[in-house]
């Protein structure tokens, strides 16, 4: 009789620790495998990979910016068309 007595004034931590072990059991069996997991997300991880080669890829083999003057001068086109002072490349459409 004492040990039920005992064990009534840990009821709750009984309680709390049984439904823990239920949930945690019934995630690790009703939870879908590794192998599943990667089956459905295995392009996009394929496409992640490819992208981060192709950035580490460009990253090495373009030119570093200020090492020659086109770089410096790259966007001087396009704000002077947008500042309305566009460049003619030919001026075959003039009339004179």
């Amino acid at each position: 009789m004492e040990i039920a007595q005992k064990l009534l004034n840990f009821k709750y931590q009984i309680l709390i620790g049984v439904t823990l072990v239920a949930a945690v059991s019934s995630l690790i069996i009703l939870s879908p495998s590794f192998l599943t997991i990667l089956a459905y997300f295995w392009p996009l991880l394929l496409s992640t990979v490819l992208f981060l080669i192709a950035v580490v890829f460009f990253g090495k083999t373009s030119v570093p910016p200020g090492s020659d003057s086109a770089a410096e001068n790259a966007g001087e086109g396009l704000l002077n068309y947008v500042a309305g002072q566009p460049e003619l490349a030919f001026d075959s459409y003039r009339s004179e």
